[in-house]
């Protein structure tokens, strides 16, 4: 179906090709044609689509830009009456905040030292890190961090601590790891060895076990997931630092590095749910701060044991700080944007919301294994893994996010049960046509999530 806002925002009218030729011949072949001209010949070549080709010859008018920006948000918020697949919550308002555009700030260097960019938010920077760190509890002098750009940054900040520690470490990590662990592990030339998973998305530390007895003549660089990317399990750190600690490896022969880019700050509100806390074994952790708090721009936080930096820290004269993140310059906006939701929602909000986001997952998984579809969900998890649809339009237009035979939807903030109907209902009409059409029956999903949450005809 087409969107409407789109098919209003182009109701243009268009001067017909014949009709522009006719006019430039009235002009002469010196005249030059009117902005008014060019802005709707523009249209006419892009098949009367909102161009957004940056032209040399003239200007854009502000009336002009403003019109491709509201015809984008009106294309953002169809799109987020779709989004399931992804970790990013979309429920958010910081209009408050908007005053601080009319400022470039950076956060170079040390945020504890500062730098002598005057324009930077050093200070919100620190109190968020200090709310982290109670979170993760570890004392005020023990712990150093920054806001990131996201996972993906603290893990590389986290991984090269450990490698800076253990020069010849190997790279422990799991087949259901994300992706940016193998890139790093490249990026950093390590060896890096893949440990299996168990049905649920968790580390299996038997193998583990295997693979650190064939190796043990080197220290161990561990990155565990609290939260995989498909599947959200989590990596039982307890169990991990036993396994190593059985496979002849003392605390001083190895370096864990936890990716917790969603649950990473929401276990720790969750009763029962395993502990992520400095009080283990662990030296480095990362979150994503788009994810869970929600925030218009990519960002996270890495957070370490303060003596772990020394070999990553440089006096430079120019910003008269210290060198010791991954990049130099950083978004001065991101740690407000975190500071600002961290107060706004309080420990009791964001209790809420995640008891909330617990509860649709619930939810989701009944709904789809009342449906006869394979569903799976992991305690302490609000990913909810299914069978893959056979449609990958379907997936495209609900943001699902597969892998091989499995789908899943991440209930986050914005996910209302209404938003869950209306996904379930088309996906059992269409899983109807699906089969119908290919005569076939449900596929057999008993080694990607279980035979237990399998609805094939040999487990159902």
């Amino acid at each position: 179906m087409e969107n409407t806002l789109e098919k209003s925002a182009m109701s243009i009218s268009i001067p017909k090709v014949h009709e522009t030729e006719q006019l430039s011949k009235m002009l002469g072949s010196n005249a030059k044609p009117s902005r008014e001209y060019e802005e709707q010949r523009e249209i006419q070549e892009n098949n009367g689509q909102m161009s957004l080709a940056i032209t040399e010859c003239i200007e854009k008018t502000q009336v002009k830009l403003a019109e491709i920006i509201t015809h984008y948000v009106g294309t953002l918020n169809e799109k987020k009456l779709h989004f399931l697949g992804y970790p990013t919550n979309q429920d958010f308002d910081y209009d408050a905040l908007a005053p601080l555009l009319n400022f470039h700030l950076n956060n170079a260097g040390d945020p504890f030292s500062g730098s002598n960019f005057g324009l930077n938010s050093s200070n919100f920077e620190c109190c968020v890190l200090e709310w982290f760190a109670n979170l993760w509890e570890i004392n005020k002098g023990e712990y150093w961090g920054y806001v990131t750009t996201g996972g993906t940054e603290g893990n590389l900040h986290g991984i090269l601590m450990g490698r800076e520690k253990f020069p010849n470490g190997i790279l422990y990590t799991s087949q259901d790891s994300h992706y940016s662990i193998f890139k790093i592990a490249q990026m950093y030339r390590m060896q890096c060895v893949t440990v299996g998973t168990l049905v649920s998305g968790e580390i299996d530390c038997v193998d583990l076990k295997a693979l650190l007895v064939g190796h043990r003549d080197k220290p161990a660089i561990i990155n565990l997931n609290i939260g995989t990317t498909m599947k959200g399990a989590v990596d039982d750190i307890d169990l991990v630092v036993q396994t190593l600690e059985n496979s002849g490896f003392s605390h001083d022969q190895f370096y864990i590095h936890c990716d917790g880019a969603l649950f990473g700050m929401m276990l720790p509100f969750l009763k029962q749910a395993p502990g992520i806390t400095f009080k283990k074994p662990i030296e480095s952790i990362t979150i994503s701060g788009h994810k869970f708090l929600g925030c218009p721009i990519p960002c996270g936080v890495l957070m370490t044991r303060i003596e772990h930096i020394n070999s990553l820290s440089r006096d430079v004269e120019v910003i008269a700080s210290k060198d010791v993140t991954i990049t130099g310059s950083r978004s001065g906006h991101a740690p407000i944007f975190l500071w600002y939701a961290l107060n706004k929602k309080g420990l009791i909000g964001m209790e809420n919301e995640i008891q909330k986001c617990m509860m649709n997952a619930r939810y989701l998984r009944d709904q789809l294994r009342d449906a006869g579809i394979g569903t799976m969900l992991n305690e302490f998890s609000c990913t909810v893994v299914f069978e893959r649809p056979l449609d990958d339009s379907f997936s495209r237009k609900w943001n699902l996010a597969w892998k091989k035979n499995i789908a899943h939807v991440v209930v986050m903030q914005h996910v209302t049960i209404e938003l869950l109907n209306n996904f379930i209902n088309e996906f059992i009409q269409k899983r109807r046509i699906w089969f119908q059409n290919e005569l076939r029956n449900p596929p057999c999903l008993a080694d990607d999530i279980g035979a237990e949450n399998c609805t094939c005809i040999l487990h159902y």
